[in-house]
Parts: C-alpha cells; structure tokens; sequence
C-alpha cells in the first residue's frame, strides 16, 4: 500500500512509530531489550487515558494499572494524541515479536 492510499490516521501513527525511534532513542534494539508485553502495557495505558476523556469527558486520574515504566515516562495528551501513541507502541510489540519468532526459526 502506498502512503497516498493511508488514511491520516495511519500516516499519524506510522510517524508516531518513527518518531518514537527518531527522536526518543527506542530502536528496535532497545525495544528488544523489554520484557514480552511490556510496549503492550504501555499502549493500554494510552487507551485507558483516552477511553476516559471519551467516555467521562474527564482525563485519566494518575497512572494507568498497567505502566510499565517509571512515571515521568507517562505524558497523556489528547485523545487521538493517546491512541496514535497507543498504536504506535502496539506495532513496536508486534515488530519486537516478528524479530524475537526470526530468531528462533534461524538455523
């Protein structure tokens, strides 16, 4: 698929993804580096954040069940902001088990 035919939101997301390894430092080697789940975590916390400010109208009070990491890590914004975010770090997962499956598979 050729990013014309992306809509907005997956052209948001895809530049999330990017961002998060351009400007943040997570390559995919550090993504490696984090327990199986842990980027999963982190994405449930941005749609918990945003599920809040849809549903109550109100943000998310503190921290998600779920953050894996320590709190000046956790930087909610607005609800289309959160789930970019959030499926942004669902795809880091999934790439961090495409790579953690090629290992194994490799003679």
């Amino acid at each position: 698929m050729h990013d014309k035919q992306l809509t907005q939101a997956a052209r948001d997301v895809l530049d999330e993804r990017r961002r998060q390894i351009e400007a943040e430092g997570w390559t995919p080697e550090h993504d490696d580096d984090h327990y199986p789940g842990c980027l999963a975590s982190a994405a449930m916390g941005y749609a918990q954040s945003a599920t809040c400010q849809l549903s109550h109208g109100e943000p998310l009070e503190g921290t998600p069940l779920f953050w894996p990491w320590e709190l000046p890590w956790w930087r909610p914004s607005t609800p289309r902001r959160d789930l970019v975010k959030a499926a942004a770090l669902i795809i880091a997962e999934i790439e961090r088990l495409d790579r953690a499956a090629a290992v194994k598979v490799m003679p």
